[in-house]
């Protein structure tokens, strides 16, 4: 099953970050947060990914061209019969990598519709390039079989962002609660997608999380996976921030692989 990705964004939030590199290219812990997504999805046995690329995609597109090079030591034959032998295998080994221009002012929607041809298979994965989680991928993708709908999307307990306080008619605050969790579920991306999803999606203007997966909720085509564990965007230079910390301090919750 084909894992899509979400990698053309401005990420103008993160503009300290992402002035001259794509939100994806944005490195937690000395690597870009899209590797720390794909090394997720590869542990549950996704290896095949398909990249849709916009704002400086072409950062993207060398930084895997390169691969090979930045993460093995090799011996480069110099000369017209140029020649370059790589030492040792990297554990990223097997990734199968697909980088597609998927223009520049696409929206969400009109990216993933851009990339149909090459999804072959009855169903694939989504995501965004800048959340990472600690879903067990594989028990999103039986959720998704069991309950037989098109589509699948994870959800969390939202996070206020703000501290929160009980206020008497009086101005008395009887109870004050630091960013506490809301009711509700909110949208984490993490999606489970039968390949109908395209005939939803009539182009680049499309918004994937307005009208067509409010069309499939209507249709009763839409289901929420509930994941209760660590889930973090990053938007902003204090998110970006944090991710650092907590990977530095060896307390990363989306690191599961070995």
């Amino acid at each position: 099953m084909k894992v899509v990705i979400l990698c053309g964004g401005q990420g103008t939030r993160l503009r300290e970050e992402t002035e001259f590199r794509p939100k994806p290219m944005v490195e937690i812990g000395g690597r870009p947060i899209l590797w720390h997504i794909m090394k997720g999805y590869a542990h549950y046995g996704f290896r095949e990914f398909v990249l849709c690329l916009g704002y400086r995609g072409n950062m993207i597109k060398e930084y895997f061209l390169n691969y090979e090079a930045m993460n093995n030591d090799c011996t480069v034959s110099l000369g017209r019969h140029r020649q370059i032998t790589y030492h040792g295998e990297h554990e990223e080994s097997g990734f199968s990598v697909t980088l597609a221009e998927t223009g520049s002012d696409s929206m969400t929607g009109g990216r993933l519709k851009r990339v149909e041809k090459y999804i072959d298979d009855e169903e694939f994965l989504l995501t965004y390039g800048d959340g990472l989680a600690d879903i067990n991928l594989q028990s999103l993708v039986d959720f998704h079989h069991a309950h037989g709908r098109l589509a699948t999307v994870t959800s969390v307990r939202p996070i206020s962002r703000f501290g929160l306080m009980d206020v008497a008619p009086d101005g008395a605050v009887r109870q004050f609660s630091e960013k506490p969790m809301l009711e509700g579920w909110a949208s984490a991306g993490f999606f489970v997608l039968s390949r109908r999803i395209f005939d939803y999606l009539p182009g680049d203007s499309c918004v994937l999380e307005n009208e067509p997966l409010q069309r499939l909720a209507n249709e009763g085509q839409l289901a929420a996976y509930r994941h209760e564990g660590f889930f973090f965007a990053m938007d902003t230079y204090r998110e970006f921030k944090y991710l650092n910390d907590l990977w530095h301090a060896g307390e990363a919750p989306w690191k599961v692989w070995g």
